[in-house]
């Protein structure tokens, strides 16, 4: 009987340990750099296939570290959202897509490798759209998108589509400058991930009000 307790926990142990050190590894020198081998290595696993018994191809592990994140994410956003419900202040709706983010960064202790893991991945198409189709199935996230678009419908549909890829690009690399800065033990712009927070958010709003240059 205690053999079939242990076997199952010290799987689950060795699965969070590869997916901490993939995140690590992926953040410090790319997806693409780094091998399921490197990674089973840095892990302590003798067996240097253990990344993919335990995931299987890289991008399944990919799928694997935006899941973890986005579920804890999801417990942040939830009451925020809710708290923001019918709201029809920008403002509220952007603090519904920075604190979430970066309270969970905060609670990750330091260093962090989150951010810069993210930055990494959104630049490769097929591992980007992973990270999407992960955070698709979130309810809060649906609200939050449902209730900043209809605050700024008067925006035309492509000029809403590319601030929402203005927004994500400016929160995740502001976060990868200060996760970098504390890992690296430099000065940090902000005093504290709150104050980035705040500062982010004052950026957004600016950026969602913005005017719209009309071309001919």
């Amino acid at each position: 009987m205690a053999g079939r307790t242990v076997r199952p926990e010290r799987g689950s142990a060795t699965r969070e340990l590869i997916l901490a050190t993939a995140e690590r590894l992926y953040a410090e020198h790319g997806v693409h750099a780094v091998s399921n081998r490197q990674i089973s290595e840095a892990a302590g696993q003798g067996n240097s296939a253990a990344v993919g018994y335990h995931f299987g191809t890289k991008a399944d592990l990919v799928r694997a570290i935006a899941r973890k994140h986005a579920d804890q994410m999801e417990e942040l956003r939830v009451w925020m959202v809710a708290d923001a419900a019918g709201s029809t202040d920008v403002r509220d709706w952007v603090a519904c897509l920075v604190r979430p983010f970066i309270r969970h960064l905060a609670a990750q202790g330091s260093p962090t490798w989150y951010a810069r893991f993210r930055a990494q991945v959104m630049a490769d198409p097929a591992l980007y759209e992973i990270t999407i189709e992960e955070a698709l199935p979130s309810p809060s996230l649906r609200l939050l998108v449902d209730g900043l678009n209809r605050c700024v419908s008067h925006l035309p549909p492509a000029v809403r589509e590319a601030r929402w890829a203005m927004a994500r690009h400016v929160i995740v690399h502001m976060c990868v400058e200060r996760e970098r800065a504390l890992a690296d033990g430099t000065p940090t712009l902000q005093p504290s991930w709150d104050d980035l927070a705040a500062g982010l958010i004052d950026a957004i709003v600016g950026l969602w009000l913005a005017p719209v240059t009309h071309r001919s």
